[in-house]
């Protein structure tokens, strides 16, 4: 199924339904008495979340939505039928904005949760309702209301516990492909990972919580610049960042450039990210320490930007994905945050 997180749709709720000047037939009533019904109300476009959706795919293909008109009043005083309502459904994390005025209608977050983006129009009165001591044969009606049509544009927030981040080429999908049983595209060159992938981890007796290796970042990223806005969306709705550095870079400069290019992005995009609880992991020590060897390949690098991020008093963990290297033991560290954080809600 191919990735969509973005959709623009035009909506239209149901127009209500006309009210019936309408006059019944009775021995001794003028006019046989008044008793044209109300008309019904038009059907409402409600979104509603659905967990098992992961894309937009289904609103690039289909653009117009109208839900069903309300129905005609009739005679006897009967009240038109409402019309029948609009639901789509779509994945937990979508925000949806009125594309006319810039904005936001609402967001659906969880499972089963409704999201009235268009309302129906209310039915029209009949001529029954304007009986009157001075008016005993009212003709008189009130029209219906139209329903509301908006051009509307999606967006999918993905919603994740855990969102992998770092620059490219930093291990990321390597990681989730161990820690979870994800399956994202792994290769040796810049933006492997063009959209998100999801992962479900379980680690231990911990309760199972859902991991996302979103796409890498680069300088210029919260102005759109690469994948720009593509990556950073994905991370907002994550409660803990895991922030990969690549340690098997040529010098302790790169992996730098590259620790403080990532925090400098997500600052400027959402000062709010900056404080989130985040773990630096160094990644591919696979790399920098040779099976057959007790040495480090590139020591001095390594070591230079350890006591870098310890001068800063950043707290880190050393993994390999590929040998499983420090993977279990920072997982340990994930689950505590996220018990810490379950326990402060």
């Amino acid at each position: 199924m191919k990735f969509i997180d973005t959709a623009e749709i035009q909506v239209k709720a149901g127009d209500g339904g006309a009210g019936m000047s309408h006059f019944r037939r009775e021995a001794n009533v003028a006019f046989g008495g008044p008793d044209g019904g109300n008309g019904g109300r038009g059907g409402n476009i409600i979104f509603k979340g659905d967990e098992g959706l992961h894309t937009l795919l289904d609103f690039r293909f289909n653009r117009i939505h109208e839900a069903k008109n309300g129905g005609k009043g009739g005679t006897n005083n009967r009240q038109g039928g409402v019309g029948e309502d609009l639901v789509l459904r779509v994945p937990c994390g979508t925000v949806v904005y009125d594309v006319d005025s810039g904005e936001p209608i609402g967001e659906v977050v969880r499972h089963e949760q409704e999201l009235v983006v268009a309302k129906g129009g209310k039915g029209g009165v009949g001529n029954h309702v304007f009986v009157s001591s001075s008016n005993q044969a009212p003709t008189k009606t009130i029209p219906p209301e139209m329903g509301e049509r908006r051009h509307i544009r999606l967006e999918l927030k993905m919603i994740a516990d855990v969102g992998i981040i770092g620059a490219p080429n930093a291990g990321k999908s390597t990681l989730i492909t161990v820690i979870s049983a994800a399956r994202p595209k792994v290769a040796d060159y810049p933006f492997t990972t063009l959209v998100p992938n999801l992962g479900v981890v379980s680690h231990k007796d911990a309760d199972p919580f859902v991991v996302a290796d979103v796409p890498g970042l680069i300088p210029g990223a919260s102005e759109g610049k690469g994948l720009g806005h593509d990556f950073l969306r994905h991370i907002e709705r994550t409660r803990i960042l895991i922030h990969l550095v690549d340690a098997s870079q040529e010098s302790a400069e790169a992996m730098i450039q590259d620790y403080e290019g990532i925090l400098a992005e997500l600052a400027l995009y959402d000062q709010e990210l900056i404080q989130r609880p985040r773990l630096t992991v160094l990644s591919k020590l696979d790399l920098v320490v040779p099976e057959s060897e007790e040495e480090y390949v590139n020591e001095e690098a390594l070591t230079e930007f350890r006591k870098y991020l310890r001068a800063k008093k950043v707290e880190f963990m050393e993994v390999s994905s590929a040998r499983r290297m420090g993977v279990s033991q920072m997982l340990d560290h994930v689950v505590e945050l996220l018990q810490k954080l379950n326990e402060g809600e």
